[in-house]
């Protein structure tokens, strides 16, 4: 997978698990608010809650019920009980109930308990509980409703005529206790009489008494006495009224959104912190890689400990760099392209060096012969005989030829390194154009100290080549075996084809051999393996214009040596 590809997987995921951690974010939002609007309404009300509050908080196991120490205080706090039942009216458990309550319910029983037809003096509200069970429970939660007991017990007290409320002393007891106020409404809706009233309008227009319900916070209870047309009116004051509720539940969902708030930030910085380590760490060592690269500096950041910072201990690439390993991998090999480069280049620097300061004494040795042979023929203080006239000229002449070889092979292998050679290739037939080339070696007297040996191949064979250049190529590296070997060595130039799309060419010699440092530069344009005052070695450029001419045939050439053992040339061409 490219860098591309892993990219744009890295950015998908990211952006599902971003999706995903919002999505967790605003469901816990909305749970966390449904869970306090639940447990405000059942602070203030239990009977407003659903049945998943109660199958929480209620264990039933059998004909064994336990319930939660916070659900009892909740019923006690609001001066009910709770009664379980089963489906055919049985009480399996209860608590804080009246001792009244009986251990079984009728249907009809049930029914006026949770369906009163006039207003009660005990109110139920039920759920049922564990529905996937086949054989359900019920819960009831039954409380008092003390307005109501208190309207019973004064309406028959009232002095109507008189518009008098004429409360006992039990009566004023059970208001003071219950923190209840009472009035007594006449047709006008004027209140006639009150206790407790403090807080409570004097009268009462139609549409005060319609709204009534909606805008009172306390519990009301009414009695109508159609002789007198007077209604009499209880009231309990409710600590957790509606407005104290909404007080209750905004505060609530403030701090939850608050909560809220302070998770997203919390996420928000973790998730900063991860795409800087993710993304932006891995980023700034590469450019510090490359800051270090354009300033000469071929290597990896390092760590304090000067270790690899991209490695772990074993050597592999650390997790956070894996997502850019196409791209280290590639500064990697630039790297080390780029040291080997420079080594490279301070090894050429120093070889050219050498090289100049050998060609600068090469040229400088045939021109002061030149020059001084020269001078010599000038001087007017002494007559040179005819013989001493030309023997000058032939020396002045052979160091001008050897000047000359030395320009040419500069120029040539120039040429060859800048692709500016023409080359003209004929089919010849290699076989009869080696055969030439070592006679012409044969037939030299300066070579009968070596032996020659030619194994054609046992058949035609023809390649593409240019005459002139490929002649250059054999002459070369024959020359090379005959100046470079002692007396009496055998030089071996054999022909063998490789199916019928290449060609090998072998010259083999048992000579004196080369060493592995200097078998290493043969090829080198400024190398030169021997010693540069001896201008019979040539001009050190021959095997470095030989390697360029066979790569310009398209071929291949490479020379095995061992010392004391001789030296093995293979030249490899297309057919």
């Amino acid at each position: 997978m490219n860098i591309n590809k892993r990219f744009l997987v890295q950015f998908f995921i990211q952006l599902i698990l971003t999706f995903s951690i919002f999505l967790l974010v605003f469901l816990s939002f909305w749970a966390i608010i449904g869970f306090s609007i639940m447990k405000n309404e059942a602070n203030q009300d239990l009977s407003k809650v659903d049945s998943y509050f109660f199958s929480d908080r209620i264990t039933i196991q059998g004909e064994i019920v336990k319930i939660d120490d916070d659900l009892k205080q909740l019923v006690t706090n609001q001066n009910g009980w709770l009664l379980i039942l089963t489906a055919k009216g049985n009480v399996i458990g209860s608590y804080n109930a009246p001792k009244q309550i009986p251990g079984h319910f009728k249907e009809s029983e049930l029914a006026s308990l949770i369906l009163p037809n006039s207003p009660a003096t005990v109110e139920y509200q039920y759920w049922k509980l564990d529905e996937t069970s086949p054989q359900p429970y019920f819960l009831l939660f039954g409380r008092k409703n003390l307005e109501t007991n208190i309207l019973n017990e004064i309406k028959a007290d009232i002095d109507w005529k008189n518009h008098h409320l004429n409360l006992s002393e039990s009566s004023l007891q059970q208001i003071e206790e219950e923190k209840a106020w009472v009035q007594l409404i006449n047709s006008n809706g004027k209140v006639v009489d009150g206790y407790g009233t403090n807080q409570q309008p004097v009268t009462y227009s139609t549409k005060d008494l319609l709204t009534l319900p909606k805008t009172k916070d306390d519990s009301i209870a009414t009695y109508f006495d159609a002789e007198t047309e007077q209604t009499i009116m209880v009231g309990i004051h409710e600590s957790n009224s509606a407005s104290s509720i909404e007080e209750s539940l905004f505060k609530t969902v403030s701090n939850s959104i608050l909560i809220i708030f302070i998770g997203l930030f919390l996420v928000l910085l973790i998730v900063t912190f991860w795409y800087a380590r993710k993304f932006g760490v891995p980023l700034i060592t590469m450019m510090k890689w490359i800051q270090n690269l354009g300033s000469g500096l071929y290597e990896q950041p390092l760590d304090l400990h000067q270790r690899p910072i991209l490695f772990n201990k074993e050597g592999k690439l650390k997790r956070k760099y894996r997502l850019y390993k196409d791209l280290i991998a590639t500064l990697s090999q630039l790297t080390v392209a780029l040291k080997e480069n420079e080594a490279q280049r301070h090894k050429m620097t120093q070889t050219r060096e050498e090289w100049i300061s050998g060609l600068s004494h090469d040229l400088k040795t045939p021109l002061a012969s030149i020059s001084g042979y020269a001078q010599m023929l000038e001087t007017e203080n002494y007559s040179w005989t005819k013989r001493e006239t030309k023997e000058f000229a032939g020396i002045i002449a052979e160091k001008s030829a050897y000047m000359m070889e030395l320009l040419e092979d500069l120029t040539l292998t120039y040429r060859l390194k800048n692709q500016a050679l023409p080359i003209t290739k004929e089919q010849i037939d290699i076989n009869d154009f080696i055969r030439r080339a070592i006679i012409h070696f044969i037939n030299d007297p300066a070579n009968n100290d070596k032996e020659f040996i030619f194994h054609p191949y046992n058949g035609e064979v023809f390649a593409s080549i240019d005459p002139k250049w490929f002649q250059r190529i054999i002459d070369n590296l024959i020359a090379n075996a005959i100046k470079y070997n002692p007396s009496g060595t055998a030089i071996t130039v054999s022909i063998s084809p490789i199916e019928q799309h290449l060609l090998i060419i072998t010259i083999t010699d048992n000579g004196k051999g080369m060493d592995n440092e200097t078998l290493d530069k043969l090829f080198q344009r400024y190398y030169r393996g021997t010693n540069t005052s001896d201008t019979s070695n040539g001009t050190g450029l021959g095997l470095t214009i030989t390697k360029q001419l066979v790569q310009l045939h398209g071929g291949s050439i490479n020379v095995k040596s061992t010392p004391h053992k001789g030296t093995t040339v293979r030249i490899i061409l297309p057919i």
